[in-house]
Order: structure tokens, then sequence, then C-alpha cells
């Protein structure tokens, strides 16, 4: 793969978002109540602080895959599965381990790093599923149009990827659960998704300008494998 001045930056980047998302993932964030009218019904909101932080990643498979080619953002993707694999990994180590007789945060500190197995496994499977599903649709969508309108790209590829990424992480991870509760809490993630990954799309296409401009590389993956085991082309 030939050497490029960002990329590798970029998804040292993309890699520590994706393990920040899932550290302050246990903080639920309230907005509201809302006194405007047309809110007021809405009460309060509550949403994960990774839900804010999460399609960042997302954005940055858009970015990786239009610019670089589906296989840098294989590539960042593996690496961002294995890094989530081993702070999974560690961070029940670290739990199991016997707290200091003085240490007062083992409680606090097992609320963060003490994920249930179930969602630790469904936050890897759902992440590697729906960024493989975003980088895929997305370049088959430059193929199709030819590298026009980047916008029906970058949405297009963010419909296909969160609705594989929600459903899956969701389904597994309230396993058990009343199916009419799974699916309101599948669609409202969804569409909040959706929706912020669309209003990034202008800053999306600054920085895809911007790199393919300083890069001097616009890639189509007209022959690339896109098995996401292919480690090459």
């Amino acid at each position: 793969m030939r050497r490029y001045k960002f990329l590798d930056l970029l998804t040292i980047a993309f890699v520590v978002v994706l393990l920040v998302s899932n550290l302050v993932g246990p903080k639920i964030c309230q907005f509201g109540p809302f006194n405007l009218p047309l809110l007021r019904e809405l009460g309060a909101v509550r949403v994960s602080a990774a839900q804010l932080l999460f399609p960042i990643t997302y954005i940055c498979g858009d970015v990786f895959t239009e610019v670089y080619g589906y296989a840098a953002s294989r590539r960042a993707i593996w690496l961002g599965f294995f890094a989530m694999a081993l702070l999974s990994l560690m961070g029940a180590v670290a739990v199991a381990l016997p707290a200091a007789s003085d240490w007062r945060n083992q409680e606090a500190f097992a609320i963060v790093f003490g994920l249930v197995p179930r969602f630790a496994v469904a936050s890897l499977v759902a992440y590697w599923a729906g960024e493989f599903t975003n980088s895929y649709t997305l370049a088959k969508l430059k193929l199709f149009t030819k590298g026009r309108w980047l916008w029906t790209r970058t949405i297009g590829s963010t419909i296909t990827g969160q609705a594989v990424d929600t459903a899956t992480v969701i389904v597994i991870a309230f396993w058990g659960t009343p199916w009419r509760t799974i699916g309101s809490v599948i669609f409202w993630s969804y569409v909040t998704k959706v929706i912020y990954e669309t209003l990034a799309t202008p800053l999306t296409y600054a920085v895809v300008s911007w790199l393919k401009r300083v890069e001097q590389v616009d890639t189509f993956d007209e022959k690339t494998n896109f098995s996401p085991f292919q480690l090459r082309g």
C-alpha cells in the first residue's frame, strides 16, 4: 500500500474515538425538559454519551473509503476491532483483580470497565458488521455514481451501516426483552445516528476534499476484493 501523509494519523484517531466511545458509554446524558411548545411532550431526552461520539467512527469510515479506498478502511476496521477486544478483555481482568483494602473506587471502576460479556460481544459483532457494511456500500456507490454526488455515498452508507450496527447490538444485548421495546430502541437510536451523520455531511465534504488535494489520491475500488478477511487489495 502506498504511503500517505495522513492515513496513519487518521487511523489512530479513529481507534482512539472508538475506544473512548466505549469508555464513556455508561454515562447517560439528559437534555431537557423542554419548554418549547413543539418539544414539551418529549420531556427529557436521555442518550448514552457513546451515542454522541460513536457516529464519528462512521464518518471516519466514509473518509477512509472515499479517499484511500476499501482496503485502507478494512485495515482501520480490524485495528479498531482488536483494540476494542483488548479493552474488553483487560477491563474484565482489571475488575476481577482484588482491590486494595484502602481503595474505595472499585464499584465505579467496575461500572466503566466491567462490561457484561453479552454486551461486550454485542458491541464487537455490531461494530464489525456495521463498519464493513458502511465501507462496502460507499465503495460500491462510488463506482455506480462514477465519483459524483458524494452526499449519496455518505448518507447511503450511513443508512445501511447504522441499520446493521444498531439492530445487531440491541438485539444481542437485550435478547429476551419484549420485541416491542427492542424495536422502539432500535428505531430511535437508528434515526438519531442517521440524522447526526447527515448533518455532518458538510464537514465530511470539507475533509474529503482537503485530503484528496493534499494526498493526490481519489481511489476507485474497481478491482478490489471486498472480503472482510482479505488483508491486501
